[in-house]
């Protein structure tokens, strides 16, 4: 007598085994009436496990990868799951601790194009070096509020400064979170959780080290080192004048600034927030931009950027950060010249949106419509404003020989006492302009420029 196609059993391992030789098609469980094991075709040694709710039929997984104690501790999840929609999935996995979901976002988020390679950098940083060591061992199911708190929060906001701790959560809560949307896991441990729940403490922003007080000392610091130093400085001027970020800065190209129509164009791919940017170049920033080419152009350089770096490509985040705390001396650092730009417009008047817009802060889809058409305009106001408020601290002496405004600052920039320092610069906020001037720092070693360019490019 032929053997049936469908076999009641109590599902094991073992009953898997002892019917992988005989015919039969499929396993039904009689404790679990809604499992189902079939065996696979080509290999009855391998099978997949089914799950069927009011006659519809979800795949959970696959055997032995899957095997049958783990198949039917997980029954009872995709069974809730399926009890509100009947077509929900049904997909289980091997998984049984966070270690090994955190192996497999840290391989997905490697392999994403749609994220910056500093994004990837920082979480990959955030699950090497914190999650996986302090969470690898740890059981999916025993992932909860007590045991996160014990092994991973608590002991780093004792070492790390709590935004730092926050980024690291937030690495783990997505994690979890994209497992769940593909149906890579059946519960999300973490779908409860907080990172208040753990650290109430607010976060306060950094102060800023830059305050419109330093701005004479900055320029005049700035006028001193460009023709010996022109990318540094002009990378500094350029994110003074603009607010732009030292990312977006430093992928500068030439042929996205464009003298004739005065504009400077960032495309999607070089900004933060992945949409692009156009900001207006005033007379200031086009006569500062033609002196820092003639300097380019002197030194040799003819290439497509205008801060090169290593091997053709723009100068890199990291040695842009270190000519940073190199020329402030540890004093501030590229942010915040975007910081005392953004303070600078809001003290001139500049309307707090015109303002968001000049940093290219994300807004909203309703905003980004109606303001479209007015922007530009209001933009290069606010701008202009503003070079003529840096003019009137120092700017003028950076700027090329052809700038028409030139004649009518002299006299004011002359007029101006800037103070410079040998030691730190700003070791002091909010000093008085009408001090004594100090003794000028000395001039750096004179040397080609082109040695300086090929000196950066194979740093």
């Amino acid at each position: 007598m032929a053997e049936p196609k469908t076999l009641t059993v109590a599902i094991s391992d073992v009953e898997i085994r002892r019917h992988s030789g005989g015919e039969a098609r499929q396993l039904r469980d009689i404790r679990h009436p809604e499992l189902r094991f079939r065996y696979s075709t080509t290999d009855r040694n391998r099978g997949a496990w089914h799950v069927v709710v009011r006659g519809k039929w979800g795949k959970a997984g696959n055997y032995p990868s899957i095997n049958a104690k783990l198949m039917i501790s997980t029954l009872p999840t995709i069974l809730a799951r399926r009890a509100v929609a009947p077509t929900a999935s049904s997909t289980t996995t091997a998984w049984h601790t966070v270690g090994e979901v955190l192996n497999w976002y840290a391989d997905r988020m490697g392999r994403d194009r749609g994220l910056s390679v500093k994004r990837k950098a920082s979480a990959q940083s955030a699950l090497r070096c914190h999650l996986t060591p302090r969470l690898q061992d740890v059981t999916l199911a025993n992932l909860d509020r007590a045991s996160l708190d014990r092994l991973l929060m608590w002991p780093m906001q004792e070492r790390y400064a709590l935004s730092f701790v926050r980024s690291v959560y937030g690495v783990l809560a997505v994690a979890f979170r994209q497992a769940m949307r593909l149906g890579l896991i059946t519960a999300n441990p973490m779908a409860d959780l907080k990172y208040t729940d753990f650290v109430q403490t607010r976060i306060k922003p950094k102060p800023a080290r830059l305050r419109g007080d330093d701005l004479p000392t900055l320029l005049h610091d700035l006028t001193e080192r460009i023709e010996h130093a022109p990318l540094e400085s002009m990378l500094a001027l350029m994110m003074l004048c603009h607010g732009t970020r030292l990312g977006e800065t430093r992928l500068a190209r030439w042929k996205n600034l464009n003298l004739t129509t005065r504009q400077w164009f960032i495309p999607a791919l070089d900004t933060k927030t992945k949409a692009a940017h156009t900001l207006p170049l005033t007379e200031q920033a086009s006569a500062l931009i033609e002196r820092y080419r003639t300097i380019q152009q002197a030194a040799g350089y003819q290439g497509p950027l205008l801060f090169p770096g290593r091997a053709g490509g723009a100068i890199s985040a990291t040695l842009a950060s270190s000519l940073f705390k190199a020329m402030a001396r540890g004093e501030w650092s590229s942010h915040d010249l975007r910081k005392v730009a953004r303070t600078g417009w809001m003290d001139l008047g500049v309307d707090y949106l015109v303002g968001e817009m000049l940093l290219n802060h994300a807004m909203k889809d309703l905003d980004a419509t109606y303001i479209h058409t007015t922007a530009e305009g209001l933009k290069r106001q606010a701008l202009e404003t503003w070079h003529n408020h840096l003019e009137q601290h120092g700017l003028t002496p950076l700027l090329s020989v052809t700038y028409a405004g030139r004649e009518t600052m002299t006299d004011n920039a002359q007029a101006t006492k800037y103070k410079a320092s040998s030691g730190p610069m700003f070791p002091l906020q909010g000093r008085m302009q009408n001090e004594s001037v100090a003794t000028a720092p000395a001039p750096l070693p004179k040397q080609s420029i082109w040695g300086q360019f090929t000196q950066w490019t194979n740093t």
